[in-house]
């Protein structure tokens, strides 16, 4: 083989080349093409309800009670901060409802 067959088939490998790294590349995906989890209300409690309702008189919450809304708590109905680890992995920003009671203003 010659320079000059040399030089008429490097085109025809760098096409080759070129087309099974596309293959390869499309066929693996990138890590940021995964799904990520959805954002509230995944793999939550009682799926088997239609609707789920909680019910608290305010005289028992005492001074201030936090609520779960990502429901991933431990502690549901209550919050127990893991919509932290669930807002870093979904890009989310749930965070838990917060009832406390006001001040009385003495004068």
């Amino acid at each position: 083989m010659e320079g000059s067959d040399v030089l008429r088939i490097v085109p025809l490998v760098g096409a080759l080349a070129a087309a099974v790294y596309l293959v390869v590349s499309a066929m693996k995906g990138k890590k940021d093409d995964q799904p990520k989890p959805p954002k509230v209300n995944f793999n939550c409690l009682d799926k088997d309800k239609d609707k789920i309702v909680d019910s608290f008189d305010v005289e028992d919450l005492g001074n201030k009670t936090c609520f779960c809304r990502c429901w991933r708590s431990k502690k549901f109905p209550y919050c127990d901060g893991s919509h932290n680890k669930h807002n870093e992995a979904c890009c989310d920003n749930v965070g838990p409802l917060i009832i406390q009671k006001k001040e009385e203003k003495t004068s």
